[in-house]
């Protein structure tokens, strides 16, 4: 136990939207600049309290201190971002087609915004979302993850010292997720909500959106594939896979969850990959020369000890781990399974953990057929040298983002979001932007001049 925050019921969150609603009609008539350099204080002082926030990240969830420090600098790239966005708005100016007119279009934001972010990364998630809308001109009330709320909690304590409004940020601390979002986003003031989590959740929030007409944003789950060619570079390849496999664990949504390695370079790389897992100490991520710290919790060990067993029960080699260690916490082994088999639960489903799942594969199209059997399509990577097939295979896969020779490819300047049944919209870039805004558009009618 390290902190105790209330757990607030469905009054009190719809209390927030009409707090958060009141101080957004201020905020939406504030200049982009005036927001713009608010961000940049809200920038600064994630900075300055860098190491305060990446203690509590890996005290709450549990991430390794130097991938907490990390996960600081990616959050606070998202408000450095929309503080830069802020004073760029798109617009268009154009003449009518026929003549006799002026088409303008103009953005407005989209307003009250209801923002749920997950466990894993609690500082950037909320960032990520938080930023976009304060930017626009939108007000927020953000949910997070009961496992991690006080990242959140301290990250709008610092938005609010840089000058956020007092009321413009709301954050409600509940363990009733289903009651909160059918709460408020029937709400009318409501106009956009925003989820990263499980795709099954996002198709439950979807259902609600719709009632209300709601804006959506949906970052939900993955399965993604990584693919090792023979004419891979072997050390640029592992190095890669082990970024995409172990980044928090393998508790990340973009994890590489099907790595496919082509039959000529397949026991070089499962061999490397092996030895780099061997090596890592696990235990407490606060703790000098651990490389792997705890999953969330016990339901998480139990779901992949099933999945390590269910895989070997269908024929899948393991060469490393596999098991809970025998030392207090949630803790798993670092594990990889060779020749897994594409009915494997673990080639069907999110692992979320420190198991890398290897298949063999002959030829491009092979790979590129299996890559794409998922109802997921977030994330993928590609390995070779070869740059032809590079961006041959990359056009191929039915993801939202590709990972070429590099296993973490997310950027708060690039859009980030999935195909198929990983979601819908973009974070990140200036789509993220988008994604709170409204186009409005004028036709302003000339008259004809002598």
């Amino acid at each position: 136990m390290i902190a105790q925050v209330p757990d607030l019921g469905v009054q009190h969150a719809l209390e927030t939207v009409a707090h958060a609603d009141e101080a957004g009609q201020s905020w939406a008539a504030t200049t982009a600049r005036h927001r713009a350099d608010i961000l940049h204080a809200w920038y600064d002082l994630i900075l300055g309290n860098a190491e305060m926030i990446a203690l509590l990240i890996t005290r709450e969830m549990g991430k390794l201190l130097a991938e907490a420090r990390a996960e600081v600098s990616y959050g606070a790239d998202f408000v450095r971002w929309y503080a830069e966005e802020a004073v760029r708005p798109a617009g268009n100016f154009r003449d009518a087609p026929a003549g006799g007119a002026q088409l303008i279009t103009r953005r407005a934001p989209v307003g009250l915004s209801v923002l749920i972010t997950p466990w894993n990364f609690p500082l950037a998630m909320a960032t990520r979302k938080i930023a976009p809308a304060l930017a626009a001109g939108c007000p927020v009330v953000i949910k997070p993850a009961p496992n991690t709320p006080l990242t959140t909690i301290f990250a709008v304590q610092l938005a609010l010292a840089a000058g956020v409004p007092e009321n413009l940020v709301q954050v409600v601390t509940t363990t009733e997720a289903p009651a909160f979002s059918s709460a408020v986003l029937a709400d009318p003031r409501v106009r956009k909500v925003s989820f990263t989590g499980s795709t099954a959740v996002g198709k439950v929030l979807l259902r609600l959106a719709a009632d209300n007409v709601l804006k959506s944003s949906m970052e939900l789950g993955g399965n993604a594939p990584l693919l090792v060619f023979d004419n891979a570079d072997l050390e640029r390849a592992v190095d890669g896979a082990f970024a995409a496999k172990m980044r928090n664990g393998g508790q990340s949504c973009i994890a590489a969850n099907r790595i496919l390695v082509q039959d000529g370079i397949a026991d070089a790389f499962v061999d490397a990959l092996t030895d780099r897992l061997v090596a890592l100490n696990v235990g407490n991520g606060l703790a000098p020369g651990v490389g792997l710290g705890p999953v969330i919790d016990h339901n998480a060990v139990t779901r992949l000890t099933g999945l390590v067993e269910d895989a070997t029960r269908r024929g899948a080699h393991l060469l490393t781990g596999g098991s809970a260690p025998s030392h207090p916490g949630t803790f798993f082994e670092p594990t990889l399974l060779d020749h897994v088999p594409s009915d494997a639960d673990l080639a069907r489903s999110e692992i979320f953990g420190p198991i890398a799942a290897i298949q063999r594969f002959s030829h491009q199209d092979e790979a590129i057929a299996r890559a794409n059997d998922t109802e997921h399509g977030l994330a993928g990577y590609v390995f070779t040298e070869n740059v032809d097939r590079a961006f041959n295979v990359a056009d191929q896969l039915a993801t939202g983002l590709v990972g070429i020779n590099q296993g973490v490819p997310s950027n708060a300047a690039a859009p980030f979001g999935g195909l198929k049944q990983s979601g819908l919209g973009r974070e990140g870039s200036s789509e993220g932007l988008e994604e709170y805004e409204e186009i409005r558009y004028y036709n302003l009618q000339l008259r004809p001049t002598a």
